[in-house]
């Protein structure tokens, strides 16, 4: 099964699988892994941090810059993935429905090339 072959669900039932093996379900409590998701954000920031456009564009091309992006883009989900699974939310459902009403929020028509954040 190749990565793109995985569903959000089966990466949850990897993540439940790796922290039952360590008996770490005790300390996978909801906000201690909102808390986590939250730090490991702030790792994936640093990324980022006093870089121009540019700069990470071309940071980018490098292997090793892509791959401490892919970590910390891992960490974060792994943590929301957890949470969810913790919580009892379908991460799919959740996504599909924010989604849903994004879409009635901010009508394509209306809201085309404009940053949410502008006053209308």
């Amino acid at each position: 099964m190749t990565p793109e072959d995985r569903s959000l669900n089966d990466l949850m039932v990897d993540i439940r699988q790796f922290i039952e093996d360590r008996d770490w379900s005790v300390f996978h409590r909801p906000t201690a892994l909102a808390i986590s998701a939250a730090i490991e954000t702030g790792e994936l920031l640093e990324l980022f941090q006093w870089r121009s456009d540019a700069e990470v564009e071309k940071s980018l091309q490098s292997d090793k810059y892509r791959q401490a992006l892919s970590d910390e883009i891992a960490d974060v989900l792994i943590y929301l993935l957890r949470l969810a699974d913790v919580a009892g939310i379908n991460p799919t459902e959740a996504v599909l429905n924010k989604m849903e009403g994004n879409r009635a929020k901010y009508p394509a028509k209306e809201w085309r090339g404009r940053a949410p954040n502008k006053i209308r």
